[in-house]
């Protein structure tokens, strides 16, 4: 099989970076189109550059990064340098990057890659909230069809919220471009937090990515080290999830995931449960099934396979 055409829409975030490294590592699984930054974990700024520094960390400086929507579609913008630091990459000291923001809008680059290529090749991989997505569906509402698959972090049915008590944070941030992109009619696989707090890097799983003893090894191991104090403190988990991954693992080996095609929902209107993925697992209602929503990993087999792609960079 040929490598499948990707964009990872994105707002790094160390287990955003960690996602797109697996990725520019498995070039025979993935050829990764481009990148489009969004505001998110950190303001777009930041997740801008921070695509950069991920990108020259894995020698990969001919991926063009894109920024995008700089805010949410009508909501302030929420971050999280509570988790991630000021910086959204605190951890290592990782230079600052050389490499330029390539021309063009995330939205319009979405747009135009997904009409320069062949109905359903083009899949897209988003790691952060939807509004670079979402705003170029509303914009050209004909891609939709032509997207292969989306496949995306975020949600949640039984772990329910990491943000507010019944949201997760991609989803919350943005919710109206997450009902968007649900009811857009393309063909979306989720990884909520169900799963993601499945794949823990617990500290032999640590130091298999130290002893790797490369530049990119070292560097995810203490982005790693920075992440999981706030896990621990909040969850009192052995470590850090590594959420964003499980995209692109997926992409790899899906085998490594199980799941249900279900029907998912969007909160917009109550304060309670604002950004709530309604997760009909148990089929309750009528809705027709909309996404494939993941509930478990082989935590062993997922790791495995990041531990030897990483060591290719």
């Amino acid at each position: 099989m040929p490598p499948r055409k990707i964009i990872i829409d994105t707002d790094p975030g160390q287990d955003d970076a960690v996602a797109i490294l697996l990725a520019l590592a498995s070039p025979d699984e993935m050829e990764v189109l481009g990148i489009t930054a969004v505001a998110g974990n950190v303001p777009l700024a930041l997740t801008a550059r921070n695509a950069r520094i991920v990108c020259e960390l894995a020698g990969r400086t001919d991926i063009p990064v894109h920024a995008g929507c700089d805010a949410p579609l009508v909501r302030p913008l929420v971050t999280a340098e509570h988790v991630h630091g000021k910086t959204g990459l605190d951890g290592p000291a990782l230079p600052e990057p050389q490499m330029p923001l390539a021309e063009g809008h995330a939205v319009d680059v979405i747009i135009e890659t997904l009409r320069d290529n062949s109905p359903g090749t083009v899949t897209l991989c988003p790691l952060g909230p939807l509004t670079n997505i979402a705003t170029a569906f509303r914009k050209a509402p004909e891609i939709a069809g032509r997207v292969q698959e989306i496949v995306l972090m975020g949600g949640a049915y039984f772990e329910v919220g990491n943000i507010t008590p019944a949201a997760e944070f991609n989803i919350y941030v943005d919710p109206e471009a997450a009902g968007i992109v649900f009811r857009s009619g393309a063909p979306i696989t989720v990884m909520p937090l169900d799963v993601t707090h499945k794949a823990l890097v617990t500290k032999a799983r640590n130091d298999a990515f130290r002893a790797l003893g490369s530049r990119v090894g070292a560097a995810v191991a203490e982005m790693t080290d920075f992440f999981e104090r706030f896990d621990r403190e909040k969850y009192g988990s052995d470590g850090a999830p590594l959420h964003d991954p499980c995209v692109t693992a997926y992409l790899i080996r899906p085998e490594l995931f199980s799941g249900r095609h279900i029907n998912v929902e969007i909160e917009t209107q109550s304060e309670l449960t604002l950004g709530m993925t309604v997760a009909d697992w148990w089929g309750v209602t009528d809705r027709a099934p909309n996404a494939t929503f993941m509930g478990d990993v082989d935590a062993d087999g997922f790791f495995a396979l990041l531990t030897d792609r990483l060591a290719r960079l």
